[in-house]
């Protein structure tokens, strides 16, 4: 199975998404970051800036949720029609029961750890999502370099996802480049969140060519 590079906009021009979403086009999701301000200390957009993405572009969105009051509002980003909507575990009481709420509305539904939260507690709920994000920064702001040892929480991920043959997708989210994404491949991860790595780049789709390419041979030689 080859990678998937999707993307982060945070390290797009706001004002000029439409020109920038043409810059990705060999991108296999675009990652959509939307933050309150309450849950993070950045705030980016919310669902009529989300509806305005899935209209001026043919690529599917990865919707990441880092807001508060997520079980409010993460229904509402599914009946959009976005592909995928995550939230974060520390944002719910319940986050099975919201899974189950947002397949209903018709999107995938991920998980999202921050990098001090265990995983351990949340093995056992991973059937009910259709992926995993490990935040190897944390979330807020683009441009961090990657927490090392969040890498161990991929790499226990992907025990599990293996050895129960889980349909779950491993996705990390912070500091990944040309540097260390075949490495962080190695450990079990096979979508890779990428911001400021590729709209840096002055061919964007070039580099998520590269970026791909060093993920496939990072998963050849898996460490986990």
């Amino acid at each position: 199975m080859s990678a998937r590079i999707n993307p982060s906009i945070l390290s797009a021009d706001f004002v000029n998404f439409e020109r920038d979403f043409n810059t990705i086009d060999q991108a296999d999701f675009i990652h959509v970051d939307v933050m309150d301000n309450h849950f993070v200390p950045n705030l980016t957009f919310g669902l009529p800036m989300v509806r305005r993405m899935q209209e001026i572009t043919p690529r599917p969105l990865d919707v990441h949720l880092m807001i508060a009051d997520v079980d409010q509002w993460a229904t509402g980003f599914a009946e959009a029609g976005v592909f995928s909507v995550t939230f974060h575990a520390e944002a719910t009481s319940d986050p099975v029961a919201l899974a189950r709420r947002i397949r209903a509305a018709g999107s995938r539904v991920g998980l999202a750890l921050k990098p001090g939260t265990g995983l351990e507690q949340y093995l056992d709920l991973l059937q009910e999502f259709d992926q995993l994000l490990v935040m190897t920064v944390e979330p807020g702001f683009g441009g961090q370099s990657l927490i090392e040892n969040t890498l161990e929480k991929v790499s226990a991920a992907r025990r599990k996802i293996d050895s129960e043959k889980l349909d779950v997708w491993l996705q990390v989210d912070g500091g990944i480049d040309e540097s260390n994404i075949e490495a962080v491949s190695a450990k079990g991860a096979d979508t890779f969140v990428a911001g400021s790595s590729v709209f840096r780049a002055e061919n964007r789709n070039l580099q998520i060519a590269k970026l791909r390419d060093l993920a496939n041979h990072g998963h050849e030689r898996t460490d986990h």
